[in-house]
């Protein structure tokens, strides 16, 4: 799935090796010396600011700093800090995947602290899925999605401080030089066997409340010619499939579990973020949308519920997992989210309601039962829509296997359409 569009498969592999040399040389320069003793080229890209750089960078800190609006010698002048992360955030997104695109690389790997992680991420993350990508960083724990967000970055622990080579330092970094280097390999023997005639892809979202109906439409979409690419829709799971679809990979979206707008009006614990459900709208990608587990926002276990929230209608998923439904006010606010972002499509879409239960637990005597909650996101749905995009109201439940044949055809005539 790499749009393989700067490295050949007969230049010799090479790994960019990025970091500030300034304060990280001589553990940067050990990582280079790994890579080349394993037979790899290596691309060093220097972001220092304040110190002396690497003399012989591919690419030095000043044209970082450039490519990200700012002189280095203007930040140099500044002395402040939060400024010059913030400079060399942006120029590292700039260059790097430009560099990438005329083939002076194969895969990249960084090391930080918070600075280094955050502009090596930033590279990382513009950079298209499949390109190798290791982040060795002293922040490879907690809550890392600021970081790795819907990318396919691999992070790895450095457990002590990046001070100096020791017996903890040298193990990480020579696994991490070596995890590098085994990735190129993998990705280019990867890109050596890919099939000139695979199948389209078709990105599904998908949460436990769901799955069956998922399952039942992939069987379809299979037998029909399609490759099923199904996103867990806990925010990280949205944000990758919508950069999948704005990255042009994905012929067909059946965004049959947007449960991720919930979280994002409810102020929930997996929210995708606000280009939720634009990525198909935006670039006319064909699209069949539901309301998927709109009946839940998440939160993670009990004890962590928002006061607020307490005396809501709360079931405990697992005991890290806590579901809330929604009322009929925050379901008429989904309405029309959904219909606002399905308005901006250029291309076909259509959406697919399940009267009898919008999850297992909204069915008649389920926990999250209640009809005038899915009524009104119908309502403010309709309200709001485009005319021309039809509705289609079905008398079963999410899960039945007629709603999923429904939109499973739906979307591969759709496609089909669109291929003719």
């Amino acid at each position: 799935m790499t749009t393989q569009v700067g490295p050949v498969d007969d230049r010799p592999l090479t790994v960019a090796l990025m970091g500030a040399f300034d304060t990280k040389g001589a553990e940067l320069d050990f990582v280079r010396t790994l890579i080349e003793q394993d037979g790899l080229g290596v691309f060093i890209i220097d972001t220092s600011v304040v110190g002396k750089g690497h003399p012989t960078a591919s690419v030095s800190g000043a044209e970082v700093a450039q490519a990200g609006g700012r002189d280095l010698a203007d930040l140099v002048q500044l002395h402040d800090r939060g400024t010059a992360i913030d400079v060399m955030v942006r120029g590292a997104a700039a260059v790097v995947p430009n560099y990438w695109s005329r083939g002076c690389f194969d895969g990249i790997i960084a090391l930080g602290g918070g600075a280094g992680t955050a502009v090596g991420t930033a590279a990382m993350r513009a950079l298209p899925f499949g390109v190798p990508k290791v982040m060795v960083t002293t922040l490879a724990s907690g809550d890392t999605k600021a970081y790795v967000g819907g990318s396919d970055l691999v992070m790895i622990p450095t457990v002590v401080d990046i001070a100096g080579i020791n017996r903890i330092t040298r193990s990480v970094f020579v696994r991490a030089a070596g995890a590098i280097c085994g990735m190129v390999r993998a990705e280019r023997s990867l890109d050596a066997q890919q099939d000139s005639s695979a199948r389209p892809l078709v990105a599904a979202s998908m949460f436990g409340n769901t799955t069956r109906a998922v399952d039942q439409a992939r069987e379809i979409l299979e037998a029909a010619g399609y490759e099923v690419l199904v996103f867990h829709a806990t925010g990280v799971g949205g944000e990758s499939m919508e950069g999948l679809i704005r990255a042009g990979h994905i012929a067909g979206v059946l965004d049959l579990t947007p449960t991720e707008l919930a979280d994002e009006v409810c102020g929930g614990v997996l929210s995708a973020g606000p280009d939720r459900m634009r990525g198909a709208a935006r670039t006319g990608v064909p699209q069949v949308v539901a309301p998927g587990c709109l009946d839940m926002a998440n939160f993670w276990a009990m004890d962590t519920v928002p006061e607020k929230f307490r005396d809501r209608n709360l079931y405990p998923w697992n005991p890290q997992v806590t579901l809330m439904r929604t009322t009929p006010g925050e379901n008429r606010a989904l309405g029309a989210v959904v219909a606002a972002r399905l308005n901006e499509a250029h291309g076909p879409v259509a959406i697919f309601v399940p009267m009898a239960g919008f999850s297992e637990l909204d069915i008649e005597g389920g926990s999250f039962w209640s009809p005038e909650a899915d009524d009104a996101f119908l309502e403010a749905l309709k309200a709001d829509l485009r005319p021309d995009i039809p509705v289609v109201l079905l008398d079963v439940d999410v899960n039945s296997p007629v709603f999923s044949e429904a939109m499973a055809n739906e979307l591969i005539a759709m496609m089909d359409g669109q291929a003719k």
